[in-house]
């Protein structure tokens, strides 16, 4: 804010008057003061009473100047410091003291005329800390707030002096370093360094925050006459590349990431657009008793359609919607409508539903599940939620007491992907799950590899000493499924059995097995023959 100063006008007038009250003050002191002096000595008649009254006016507007001059003064050096004040909130970051994003570019070109004289270019490396948003939910925002101030401590520690540290928002900071053209190992082992000291925990009040950083890095050409957002933008797509495969880690810009990121933002638009669209939809992936063969249920998977994009698999735009905080919607959609199809189905057969790690973080997601049963009127007992073995870790409490919840409300609980994560066995023995599923990596793998056979029949004895039924992903040949059915009784799926329909070519299937209880429409030639061949 700037400092507020007096009317101009009325200053210059005052500093007139008083630059003449100093002139005329030197003529009458010559005329008046000798005259009192030998008036006061008795050698002389006094002062002209004119004469003295006007130099005491002048002396009364000399100092009356002099106060305006000091206030004008003081007025003149707060508007510096204000100013001063000004250009630093708008250079810094007011949390962290580094720089901010509006300044780092201009910082960037001064550096960049330093670094072309002594023949160097600019690193720019692009941080970022690793699931920061959890840490403010979970232990407010006071200790999001100090874990910034430290990260940003202990990166500058780091720092050569000439280097840049800027803070470009959020839980995103920006590296600039002068460096040598071929000191890419220099560079990254700075890196390194600043990725092992966040790693560190930073105590706050009585607790430790622990967080990790994922770094992106690029290369400024060698007469550094890029633009730096666009550098800065290059590192910033290498950072976001380091947490996609795995967080706490760096990556070098690469061109190929310029393309990805895009894909990846047409992605996000196609998510927002496609779900109140209704361009997901469910299909079904038939589960088998391995003695009877007969359908026991359908494990309800999602597929995407993008009309702009074609065909974009699961494990491509799941990721994505979880990321966008768009996982809730896009699962509710799709259990809503396949509660709608399995309304149809032989009232036997069960419906398997995939969970979201996300949506287990909500403490509400039991009561929202609860809702879509009651909105299409269907049978709790009837719903399988599917639960991935990841999910025990993050918090085992939370979990079970959803768990808990949804068995209370007739709905059975499964562990999906059993054998690829680090449940203990206290853990499966304190979690109420109704069923075990062996991954799919075991089972397609099973003929011909002990280790895998031996994991399948580890898995199966301890379903059966728990109690626990199981069933087998990943089915997709004859000699898989005879090598399944020699460990003992229990269900299966995979590709043997017919790959994922939609909701029509499903409702077909059961119409011929007399499995549904509403007429089906007329299948297609073409669709007709897809599911033989299939």
């Amino acid at each position: 804010m700037r400092a507020r100063l007096g009317n101009p006008g009325r200053d210059a007038l005052v500093l007139t008057i008083t630059f003449a009250a100093i002139a005329l003050f030197v003529h009458l002191a010559t005329a008046v003061i000798p005259t009192a002096i030998g008036a006061a000595a008795g050698s002389a008649q006094g002062p002209d009473l004119a004469l003295a009254n006007a130099l005491v006016l002048n002396v009364a507007l000399i100092i009356f100047g002099w106060r305006r001059y000091r206030d004008l003064t003081g007025e003149l050096a707060a508007r510096r410091t204000a100013e001063t004040a000004a250009l630093g909130l708008a250079d810094r970051d007011p949390l962290t003291q580094c720089l901010n994003r509006r300044s780092i570019a201009a910082h960037c070109a001064s550096l960049a005329a330093t670094a072309r004289e002594r023949r160097e270019t600019l690193a720019f490396v692009m941080l970022d800390l690793d699931r920061f948003k959890q840490v403010n939910d979970t232990n407010g925002h006071a200790a999001g707030d100090a874990l910034l101030c430290a990260a940003a401590a202990r990166i500058r520690v780091l720092l050569p002096a000439e280097a840049l540290l800027a803070r470009l928002g959020g839980d995103e900071f920006a590296v600039v370093v002068p460096c040598a053209p071929n000191q890419r190992t220099v560079i990254e082992r700075l890196t390194e360094s600043i990725i092992a000291a966040i790693a560190e925990p930073v105590a706050f009040e009585d607790t430790d925050l622990e967080t990790s950083m994922s770094a992106g890095i690029v290369l400024a050409g060698p007469d550094c006459a890029e633009d730096p957002q666009v550098l800065l933008h290059r590192a910033d797509m290498a950072m976001y590349h380091a947490k996609r495969t795995g967080r706490n880690a760096l990556a070098w810009f690469e061109p190929s990431m310029e393309s990805d990121l895009k894909l990846r933002s047409a992605i996000e638009t196609g998510i927002r657009r496609g779900i109140p669209a209704g361009e997901f939809v469910p299909h079904y992936e038939k589960q088998i008793d391995l003695e009877t063969g007969e359908i026991k249920g359908f494990e309800m998977l999602a597929r995407w359609n993008s009309p702009t994009l074609g065909r974009i698999t699961p494990d491509v735009f799941i990721p994505i919607a979880e990321e966008l905080g768009q996982i809730t919607e896009l699962s509710e959609s799709l259990i809503r409508q396949a509660l709608r199809d399995a309304q149809k189905w032989d009232p036997k057969l069960t419906l398997s539903v995939n969970i979201s790690p996300v949506q287990l973080r909500d403490p509400w997601f039991a009561q929202r599940l609860l809702k879509l049963l009651v909105e299409a009127n269907f049978p709790p007992a009837r719903l399988e939620i599917e639960v991935t073995e990841s999910c025990l870790h993050e918090n085992v409490a939370l979990v079970r007491s959803l768990i808990t919840s949804l068995k209370n409300q007739g709905v059975k609980v499964s562990l999906d992907d059993f054998g690829t994560g680090y449940s203990s066995l206290s853990q499966l023995r304190s979690l109420p799950f109704d069923r075990i599923k062996i991954d799919r990596s075991f089972v397609m793998n099973l003929v011909g590899d002990k280790d895998n056979a031996t994991i399948v029949r580890s898995i199966i004895a301890l379903g059966e000493g728990l109690g626990l039924p199981i069933t087998a992903e990943g089915i997709e040949s004859e000699a898989v499924l005879a090598e399944l059915r020699t460990f003992g009784k229990f269900s299966g799926q995979g590709y043997l059995y017919g790959f994922p329909e939609n909701a029509e070519k499903t409702a077909a299937e059961l119409a011929q097995l007399n499995l549904l209880l509403e007429p089906a429409p007329a299948l297609a030639p073409a669709q007709a023959s897809t599911r033989r061949r299939a």
